[in-house]
């Protein structure tokens, strides 16, 4: 007499939608009708029971191995598509550098030059910072070899170059006067021959800038910054392949749905053009401007197309971030509202020439062939949740017809057991 000791692994097969993944099902797949034979007088033996549950599990295995392919393909589609989003923010970066070639020189009249940054930094009469301007204005290269400026790298306003006026007005307000007027040093030996003490720990006016200031007749006033680069964190990441400029390869934002916010353009830190000089091995330990001055100034600060965007972007903003339309988030939940403020002392522009570099074309090449490629992968990716989509949609469906079917085998085998006992 038949036992329906195979409902055990009948119901295991069910468990395979819960335990992994949803697997498709061929619609051409013929459906195995157990009512017609039932109605027909029963199934002959309890063998055909065995194969039939027996088949139905064996296609829902393979079936879960398709659909199980299809998952991995959207993840891999989806990994290529922010790499390539990478890839497209990095060199509309490089492009954005290497315009400012395109520039004709009757243009140059309207740029933020390093003499006016120079200029700017003099009207700080009593500042440190003016008062080093001062110096080197009147010595000229003797300056650099002076015991109190042989250590001193410069002002932080005229170490660095930003492309574009309205981001470099963005990044001065940012930083404030104080830090684009801070003076930088290598080492802490510089630091030190800046500023000395008496006994009592009271500013020796004698000597350091003190001292020099009052032999200029710019006695100095107040407090100023001074950058220690031997002592700042550096940046410890990579940084951009074939980027001339070393800049930093920082991880792009990513909104919770693993996007890169709309209307995202860079960082700040890597917008900063950093002259050929102080690009490498500025300090003992090898490192340039860009892992150590920018980076401690701007950190991993955003910049947004609007201000709008930038808000959308919240969630991934954990360093603050600015909008070329005049929005700033200092940090996270710190918000800088209000009119936006003109700080007198701004980066300068690199210098321009009339011609295209050799490099801008290809890079935007290399901007055009990327996109081309992240619009394939998105046509695969839709693809391919299409058919995960169609395929789930089939699973269930044939799920449904295991579960009728393991319904009236069950059904049979008990009213076969009832006719046999009552023999």
């Amino acid at each position: 007499m038949f036992q329906p000791n195979n409902q055990l692994a009948i119901q295991k097969a069910i468990s395979i939608k819960d335990s992994s993944t949803l697997m498709q099902v061929d619609q051409n797949e013929t459906s195995i009708v157990v009512r017609d034979e039932m109605q027909n007088g029963g199934f002959a033996h309890a063998e055909t029971i065995i194969y039939h549950s027996k088949k139905l599990q064996d296609d829902l295995q393979m079936l879960g191995t398709k659909i199980k392919e299809h998952e991995d393909s959207i993840k891999f589609l989806k990994t290529q598509k922010n790499k390539l989003d990478d890839s497209i923010l990095d060199l509309q970066v490089k492009c954005r550098s290497l315009s400012t070639a395109t520039i004709e020189h009757e243009n140059n009249s309207q740029l933020q030059t390093g003499e006016q940054t120079t200029a700017q930094i003099l009207q700080h009469e009593k500042s440190a910072a003016g008062i080093l301007c001062q110096l080197k204005t009147r010595l000229g290269t003797q300056a650099s070899h002076l015991p109190l400026t042989k250590d001193v790298l410069g002002i932080v306003a005229a170490l660095g170059k930003v492309d574009d006026d309205n981001l470099s007005r963005l990044f001065a307000e940012y930083l404030g006067v104080e830090s684009m007027l801070a003076i930088v040093c290598k080492t802490y030996e510089g630091v030190k021959a800046l500023e000395t003490y008496d006994k009592e720990g009271c500013i020796n006016t004698s000597s350091g800038l003190h001292g020099l200031g009052s032999s200029i007749g710019r006695a100095l006033d107040g407090r100023f910054l001074v950058i220690c680069l031997e002592n700042l964190i550096p940046y410890a990441g990579g940084f951009v392949a074939d980027d001339p400029q070393r800049r930093l390869d920082l991880i792009k934002p990513r909104l919770p749905n693993g996007e890169c916010p709309p209307g995202f353009l860079g960082f700040a830190v890597n917008m900063i053009n950093v002259d050929n000089a102080n690009l490498f091995c500025l300090t003992a330990s090898g490192h340039g401007l860009r892992e150590t001055l920018f980076y401690n100034l701007f950190s991993r600060l955003q910049i947004y197309r609007t201000r709008a965007e930038m808000v959308l972007a919240l969630p991934c903003i954990s360093d603050g971030a600015l909008s070329l339309d005049g929005g700033m988030v200092r940090s996270t939940g710190v918000f800088s509202l209000g009119n936006r403020e003109d700080v007198d002392v701004k980066f300068p522009k690199p210098s321009v020439t009339s011609t295209l570099p050799e490099n801008y074309i290809e890079a935007e090449k290399q901007v055009k062939e990327t996109k081309w490629k992240k619009e394939k992968v998105l046509e695969d990716l839709k693809r391919q949740e299409a058919l995960l989509h169609a395929a789930k949609f089939n699973f269930d469906k044939k799920k449904q017809e295991f579960l009728k079917f393991l319904a009236e085998t069950s059904s049979y085998a008990t009213q076969h057991q009832i006719q046999g006992s009552t023999r």
